[in-house]
């Protein structure tokens, strides 16, 4: 496996990995702007780069994914919940599919919370162990905090979603698992992340304050350490909707 994490704009990381003897590359949350690093990435690995996905339809930076996708030829994907949302065509991913890309395997778990469509990407390399490696978990758990919960304008009843998504899809994941999330520190996407841009299930478990909480703490923190509107977020939203 090949695995690359690019610290992009607005303190957006991206994704590019997949199997280099199979020569199949998965990018995932690309910034617009960006997509000529993984077309060079993509040629120093010697892989075609075969989908592109993008964790939710985000709200604090243009996504590159739509654009990237139709230079590479490669499938632009989102949750279906999308169908009908958005204003153009993609690949619809549902809980529990599996992406099968050489000797990796990407499964797909519905996490909403921090949108309705959010998803968390479970990656496992089978030349090593059918456990899995690592989670990409877009903008829904980050590294020493949760993902803001009121885009969708709802956020006492998307923070409780939250806290289900967190307890009973991400921290059931074997403590092992390392985490890997679409922000860093500076982020307008969640209050209180670490300036690391990784760490493991077991850790994040053990000292993330957002995780030991109860539902009722939980929503009550999080609703009120919302950050700032991210700047543009109406043109941002519309762009990546395809408005």
């Amino acid at each position: 496996m090949f695995f690359r994490q690019l610290l992009a704009r607005d303190a957006t990381l991206s994704y590019f990995f997949g199997c280099g003897s199979c020569h199949v590359g998965v990018v995932v949350d690309p910034v617009l702007g960006d997509e000529l690093w993984f077309l060079e990435e993509a040629a120093k690995q010697d892989v075609k780069i075969t989908h592109v996905i993008d964790t939710h339809v985000h709200a604090d930076h243009f996504s590159g994914a739509r654009a990237l996708a139709e230079r590479t030829g490669a499938v632009y994907c989102l949750h279906e919940s999308n169908a009908g949302r958005v204003n153009y065509p993609f690949e619809p991913l549902k809980d529990g599919q599996r992406i099968e890309l050489g000797n990796v395997f990407v499964d797909v778990l519905h996490t909403p919370g921090h949108t309705p469509d959010s998803i968390c990407l479970l990656v496992t390399d089978k030349r090593r162990t059918e456990t899995p490696w690592f989670v990409l978990t877009g903008d829904t758990l980050f590294v020493g905090s949760a993902g803001r919960p009121d885009l969708a304008g709802k956020e006492i009843e998307m923070a409780g979603q939250l806290y289900g998504t967190l307890h009973q899809r991400l921290l059931t994941l074997p403590a092992e698992v390392e985490l890997y999330p679409g922000h860093t520190s500076g982020s307008a996407c969640g209050a209180g992340m670490s300036g690391k841009p990784m760490s493991t299930i077991g850790f994040e478990k053990r000292w993330n304050p957002m995780l030991a909480m109860s539902q009722d703490a939980f929503v009550t923190a999080l609703t009120e350490a919302i950050p700032p509107r991210p700047a543009e977020m109406d043109r941002m939203v519309a762009f990546n909707l395809g408005n």
